[in-house]
């Protein structure tokens, strides 16, 4: 490395371009051979290094949303999945919905890839830069009722309800909350509205609602009325294709009667 070259790499360090520092002898070797201007060195430098800024926030992104795995819509299995609505799936992966500040919630039984299709359509919003939180419906009460034992639950509201963009809250219902869990729900939720859309999914229809939060209907069908104002709502059907494969082979199963 000779002193220029050193010089420009200190450069680049000192005005955070790390990309620009790497790049900028192949871009200008290759810009050379093809006798491109000035400008168009600078301009193709310039863009590898929004290109790479871009992919680490990205990477930043997908670090900090708590997404459990790598789920994408172009592997989920609608040739199993029959019952899924998949043209409505596909409208939503454009992510309007984000920007109009609209909810998603993703209702049938368990198995039927709820999950999966609220992970692909957070992945796919961090992909476009968008701050994203996973979360389960268990361990949001968890922090939720920690935060407040602690006194900090406007700070982890802040932080971690309202900060995100998108808030996916995964598993609503598979365990009942009780009196205090369904108040911090609800303000979740209430928060919310009107503020950042939320991704739900649950096993259960919305007239079941009210067992999963201390049989308060009054409360859930507050919480309801916030979360269906303006949302799309997504009904799967059929069976689990977590157990296709001993079903295609004859073991006995119970049926999902959800």
């Amino acid at each position: 490395m000779n002193l220029q070259t050193q010089i420009i790499e200190e450069q680049c360090q000192q005005l955070k371009l790390p990309s620009m520092a790497v790049n900028w002898p192949a871009i200008a070797q290759a810009c050379s051979e093809k006798q491109q201007s000035h400008a168009e060195f600078l301009q193709q430098l310039l863009k590898s290094e929004i290109t790479d800024r871009q992919q680490r926030t990205r990477q930043t992104l997908l670090k900090l949303s708590g997404i459990p795995a790598l789920k994408t819509l172009e592997t989920y299995d609608y040739q199993y999945a029959t019952g899924a609505p998949r043209a409505q799936i596909q409208e939503l992966s454009h992510l309007a919905f984000i920007e109009r500040q609209e909810n998603i919630i993703l209702l049938g039984p368990s198995g039927v890839g709820k999950t999966h299709l609220a992970i692909a359509l957070a992945h796919q919003a961090i992909q476009a830069g968008i701050k994203t939180r996973f979360i389960t419906a268990s361990d949001l009460m968890l922090q939720l009722a920690t935060a407040k034992k602690q006194d900090k639950l406007k700070s982890y509201m802040q932080r971690s309800v309202l900060g995100p963009k998108l808030l996916v809250i995964d598993e609503i219902g598979y365990l009942p909350f009780g009196r205090s869990e369904a108040n911090l729900f609800f303000n979740v939720i209430a928060k919310r509205y009107e503020k950042g859309s939320v991704i739900l999914t649950s096993n259960l229809m919305f007239s079941q609602w009210a067992s999963a939060f201390a049989d308060d209907t009054t409360l859930t069908a507050a919480m309801l009325d916030r979360l269906l104002h303006h949302a799309h709502i997504v009904k799967i059907t059929g069976d689990s294709y977590r157990l296709k494969d001993k079903k295609q082979a004859g073991i006995p199963i119970m049926e999902n009667k959800e």
